[in-house]
């Protein structure tokens, strides 16, 4: 059956000299025929592009090509490209740039015109529109949460410059078409502000997007959620360009977009809305930070014996932290090469929120990944330091900030009589702070460091550690270049556990500035001395040139063929004991770099 091709594409410019007719086979194939006198000009000849993808119904009227096997992709995601066609985002700097800064002067046809004078290609006619969109049109709060959605007028989404997800949608598809590409709106479900993990959906569908005609294929946008995003708390709009919903590969659009029509989906095979709701919902951030993948894949985790876990495949190295029902508690994670992993264990039965967010290239950490936690049983035997940061355990981004060769690469020290040491290489130049912490409330902020003793061999620092009774410790490392100014940086802790309830060991002596990184005590270590005692000292010391121990009275020591201060002390009648050195043979200034207290008799 023939019928006229009706519509702008059909327009004659010379109605009574040229005739059109057109025909369509079963499967959408065109075929149009000009007749026209011998002196014409043909006029489809000028518009052949524009109708390159349109198919006509029985009636003649135009609508583009359905999608098809050719534009669907593989599912699951293939880690190719988070892009459904080869690009380089910079080839669009320029124009980028260039269609941020243009403004409205009159109508849509005129911005349209404004926009494409840098724009050469189909693609760069559409990204044009995508970065207006997205950095023009603001997100109307107010018209989305009203019960019937507000159809919005391209003139009055221009005058406002705001609008509603359809808005969104209706302009982008509007200046898709004035600029001669061709654009569908997709209604559909999502997974956006208001989702609720592992919520069903039915009714009305409650977001729409596009789909447009690139290089004989379709590819899907959102310039909605491209534009900026809605803080939970507050319910306010806030401009924040999203590049990742731009022509988004088809296999991680399906993780927050359902289309009404499967087809949509450009996916083979395509999914069920039963499994849009179970699947894991992976944010935007999650593959803009470089994330690969993440397990488990379902967002409802059960834990297994009070315990669960979770692991993350990034392409590069990336610091992660979490949340546990909104405090970074109760966990342990550590950095790998590329990823992290992260044991939970919650504190209570019942149900709990768990965020992960990832720092990625950037220096803000971006939530990109939430689980709903289901606990049956808490392990008592497991109450881990609330002051145990994260990560935990050495990793390359420890050996990033100078620390080498750890003498424990595990996370976890176990030490069956309170005491370990801990040792790692040191690069040039840094200099690093140890401080215990434990939740009885036994080690204070001022002796959080006394249960530490640092020693510098070469280019190792030794922590000598002892604890103060059984239980769990947060042994925190942290680091600074000695040039520069400024407080120490925290790079990791380990988790030291202590089952022997017999274990009381004191604190260290107390160590002063001049107590020099190379110097070596080797006793007495505890920095509590009996009363009424003759106590043994014995000391490496560096770069000095007399040293002595001083308490009631004043005791040398001397220095024997092996480089060591040795000498011995008594207690008696004082309260403190101090070690002194001379650094200069010519002067009688004594430094103190050791002090020791004594038992009350």
């Amino acid at each position: 059956m023939l019928a006229p091709l009706r519509g702008n594409l059909a327009e004659k410019q010379h109605p009574q000299q040229t005739q059109i007719i057109t025909s369509y086979d079963n499967q959408g194939t065109q075929l149009t025929v000009e007749v026209h006198p011998r002196d014409a000009m043909p006029q489809l000849l000028k518009k052949f592009s524009l109708a390159k993808c349109l198919q006509g119904d029985k009636n003649g009227n135009t609508r583009p090509r359905q999608p098809g096997g050719k534009d669907a992709h593989a599912y699951p995601w293939d880690r190719s490209s988070l892009k459904s066609m080869p690009l380089d985002l910079r080839q669009f700097e320029k124009l980028d740039t260039y269609a941020s800064q243009v403004t409205v002067k009159s109508g849509l046809d005129e911005l349209v015109s404004d926009l494409l004078q840098e724009a050469h290609s189909d693609l760069e006619r559409v990204r044009a529109i995508w970065i207006w969109i997205c950095h023009h049109i603001e997100y109307d709060i107010e018209a989305a949460q009203e019960k019937d959605r507000q159809a919005f007028k391209p003139t009055d989404i221009l005058r406002t410059q705001k609008t509603n997800c359809d808005g969104y949608a209706g302009l982008f598809e509007k200046m898709c078409r004035i600029a001669g590409v061709q654009c569908m709106t997709v209604p559909g479900y999502s997974k956006g502000f208001g989702y609720q993990t592992g919520q069903s959906f039915s009714g009305e569908f409650d977001h729409a997007w596009n789909a447009v005609y690139l290089d004989g294929r379709w590819h899907l946008v959102d310039s909605t959620w491209g534009s900026g995003l809605v803080d939970s708390a507050t319910s306010k709009f806030t401009f924040l360009y999203n590049e990742f919903y731009f022509l988004t590969h088809p296999a991680l659009f399906i993780e927050d977009h359902f289309p009404d029509n499967k087809n949509w989906q450009l996916l083979k095979p395509p999914q069920s809305l039963r499994q849009f709701e179970n699947n894991m919902y992976h944010k935007s951030e999650f593959y803009n930070k470089g994330m690969l993948s993440a397990h488990p894949e379902t967002s409802m985790i059960k834990t297994v014996n009070g315990k669960a876990m979770v692991t993350i495949e990034s392409c590069a190295p990336t610091l992660f932290m979490f949340m546990l029902n909104g405090k970074q508690e109760h966990g342990l994670l550590s950095l790998r090469k590329n990823g992290m992993k992260l044991e939970v264990y919650p504190p209570t039965v019942g149900t709990h929120k768990l965020q992960i967010f990832a720092k990625g290239n950037s220096d803000i950490y971006s939530s990109v990944l939430e689980y709903t936690l289901k606990c049956n049983y808490v392990d008592d035997t497991v109450q881990l330091p609330a002051e145990l940061h994260q990560p935990v355990g050495p990793s390359w981004f420890s050996e990033q900030m100078g620390i080498t060769k750890p003498s424990h690469p595990h996370p976890i020290i176990h030490t069956s009589d309170g005491r370990c040491s801990v040792s790692f290489g040191v690069e040039e130049g840094i200099s690093v702070l140890a401080s215990l912490h434990g939740d009885d409330g036994l080690i204070t902020e001022e002796t959080q460091r006394r249960y530490i003793f640092q020693l510098q061999r070469e280019k190792r620092t030794e922590l000598k550690v002892q604890l103060p009774h059984a239980g769990k410790f947060a042994l925190k490392i942290f680091v600074k270049k000695r040039q520069e100014a400024g407080n120490y940086i925290f790079v990791f802790n380990y988790l030291l556990c202590c089952t022997n309830t017999k274990v009381n060991w004191p604190m260290f002596p107390e160590s002063f500035g001049n107590w020099g990184q190379d110097n070596e005590l080797l006793e007495p270590l505890t920095g509590v001395l009996p009363a009424n005692r003759n106590v043994p000292f014995k000391l490496k010391l560096h770069g000095i040139a007399k040293a002595l121990v001083k308490g009631q009275d004043t005791w040398p020591l001397t220095l024997n063929s092996e480089g060591y201060w040795e000498g011995s002390c008594s207690t008696a009648g004082c309260q403190e004991v101090y070690v002194m050195v001379l650094e200069n043979a010519n002067h009688n200034f004594y430094s103190y770099i050791l002090k020791y207290k004594v038992n009350a008799q």
